[in-house]
């Protein structure tokens, strides 16, 4: 569900699997006068269009209540409601739902003929505003992708980097890794930064947040990683001294890994897009 404003009108853009379907009741909102989607379904020409849409688009359409709907269109005495219209034909340009969302609905080719009736400028408005939000949608995927497929380098570095280093020299102490940490946090806080969050407020009266707030993106991701790792040895049931050794010596290799890559630089570009 999502939002396009065309000259000072909110309407609403339905996107489903197959297709995206635009709120005629909201664009009926510019319309001056009273106008109905009614008025605008029982004439002859709407008809017309909306039967050849469902020759080239739905396989399942009823020609033979078609046939009748359309020897009637334009008649002072017919009327039909879109419901009518989907029930009868087992169309598919229009639909019309209940709830909170509620209202007719049509597919974007439809929506935009229907904007003819609006007016010429308002269907020139409605399409250009549709391309727009579709570029954004567009220009988002993409930049979903390109930060997934970073972040899968990412981890393949990291994965090669620990099959070649398997040692690296202990920063942790053992009278650090003897103490009893009074939260899971600061152990990772210990296993990354080096100090606990009580510390490092201590160090940093002036700041705002926690250190957290500070830490490089590779922080960060080293960060993620490791709270993965320590939930895994908290169900092995091992003591917090040893996993703090452990978290520690992993932090030490995948932020080796990481420093300097061009693919840290990648993703700190795309995130200020």
């Amino acid at each position: 569900m999502k939002k396009m404003t065309v000259q000072g009108t909110e309407i609403t853009v339905l996107s489903t699997q197959d297709d995206d379907y635009i709120s005629l009741t909201d664009m009926l909102k510019a319309k001056d006068g009273d106008f109905f989607i009614s008025d605008w379904l029982r004439n002859r020409n709407t008809v017309e269009y909306l039967g050849i849409w469902e020759r080239v688009y739905n396989p399942h359409f009823n020609y033979g209540e078609f046939a009748i709907i359309k020897s009637q269109a334009g008649l002072n005495s017919y009327k039909i409601s879109v419901k009518e219209w989907v029930a009868k034909t087992n169309a598919i340009g229009l639909r019309a739902t209940a709830g909170r969302y509620g209202g007719t609905y049509a597919h974007k080719d439809i929506a935009f003929e229907f904007g003819m009736w609006i007016s010429a400028e308002f269907k020139i408005y409605l399409i250009r505003e549709f391309q727009r939000l579709k570029e954004e949608e567009r220009q988002r995927l993409s930049l979903e992708w390109s930060l997934q497929r970073t972040l899968t380098k990412l981890n393949y570095r990291i994965h090669t980097d620990a099959v070649k280093e398997h040692l690296l020299p202990p920063v942790v102490t053992k009278e650090q890794a003897s103490f009893a940490y009074a939260s899971e946090a600061d152990l990772l806080n210990m296993a990354l930064f080096g100090k606990t969050a009580q510390q490092w407020r201590k160090e940093n009266p002036k700041e705002k947040g926690n250190m957290r707030d500070y830490a490089t993106l590779e922080q960060l991701i080293v960060l993620s990683n490791i709270e993965s790792i320590n939930a895994l040895l908290i169900s092995q049931k091992i003591l917090q001294s040893e996993r703090l050794v452990q978290l520690n010596t992993v932090a030490i290799t995948q932020m080796k890994s990481l420093l300097g890559s061009q693919h840290i630089q990648t993703i700190a570009a795309l995130g200020t897009k």
